[in-house]
């Protein structure tokens, strides 16, 4: 009996497609190996921004959406997770939370809402500590987008306890920073093994959420050896990743919401597209219709629901 397919979404905050300069760019310092294997040898740049290769299809996609000024969090990321252009909605680009009129949509148009709505199961894969709960059982809508979506469609986003029983992922993929906010029995793992936490979690839903914000983070800093430190970290959690994803059964959509970190000339964000990279028995087919941030929910639902 044929398994029904199953997509896992890695969102990665603030990553563009930049120029093949590693005095600013540290995707061309950084030890990326299983990034590049993954495209045959490649990292997408200006010059060089589409790539079909053995395992994956990657090509780029516009972050600006008809809108003039930088790409920012809130607009980008309501249009990747409601498919909706929220930057021409409200006529600007906000960030980086969503504005008040912008809730409506992510409440009736969100990813989880729409898949659940169908009966597929759900995930959002990073893991919260208990401040996080405490500072939204508060009443507050200071929120990211995804956690924003998470709220409104009722998926339960998880907890300290997930992330010891490796059902959830943390942001900074080692658990590393755990202790600092009172987790000092929370045990560490190498960011590969991570990978492959998400992997299993991957094969038991329908569709799975991860977000690595710490790019955005790096790009802001302008500290090309914490940048590096960044790429070179999440390159480890995708090899272990990808080590227990079968393709066949799994496919995987890579996709930022502005570019950042490609660019550490500047601390602020950049109008550069942002990386799409499908792994995948139809990567080519699905890469083929993703042309901008509202391309992603559409797509990834109708994969899911045909």
């Amino acid at each position: 009996m044929m398994k029904s397919p199953r997509v896992v979404l890695l969102f990665l905050d603030g990553v563009g497609i930049g120029r093949k300069d590693p005095e600013r760019n540290p995707f061309f310092v950084a030890r990326l190996p299983h990034w590049k294997n993954l495209l045959d040898g490649d990292v997408p740049h200006r010059a060089h921004s589409r790539i079909l290769a053995r395992r994956a299809a990657a090509g780029p996609v516009n972050a600006t959406l008809g809108v003039a000024g930088l790409p920012q969090s809130g607009t980008g990321q309501t249009a990747i997770f409601t498919g909706v252009n929220a930057a021409r909605l409200i006529q600007r680009h906000f960030g980086p939370y969503p504005t008040t009129e912008l809730q409506p949509v992510i409440r009736e148009k969100n990813i989880f809402a729409g898949l659940l709505g169908r009966g597929k199961r759900v995930v959002f894969a990073n893991a919260f500590p208990k401040q996080f709960f405490d500072y939204t059982d508060s009443g507050t809508r200071r929120l990211t987008v995804t956690t924003m979506s998470c709220l409104f469609a009722g998926v339960p986003l998880l907890r300290a306890e997930h992330l010891r029983e490796n059902r959830g992922i943390s942001a900074d993929l080692t658990r590393a920073r755990w202790p600092e906010m009172g987790y000092e029995d929370m045990p560490m793992v190498s960011a590969e093994e991570a990978g492959g936490h998400l992997a299993a979690i991957a094969r038991e839903h329908d569709f799975t959420l991860f977000e690595y914000w710490l790019t955005d983070h790096a790009g802001h800093s302008k500290d090309m050896q914490f940048a590096t430190d960044v790429l070179e970290r999440f390159d480890e959690f995708l090899g272990g990743y990808l080590e227990d994803a079968d393709p066949d059964h799994i496919t995987t959509v890579l996709i930022s919401d502005h570019g950042n970190i490609e660019d550490l000339s500047v601390k602020t964000h950049t109008r550069n597209p942002v990386p799409c990279i499908v792994v995948g028995t139809e990567k080519r087919k699905i890469l083929d219709r993703i042309r901008n941030l509202t391309h992603i929910t559409p797509v990834i639902t109708d994969f899911l629901l045909s």
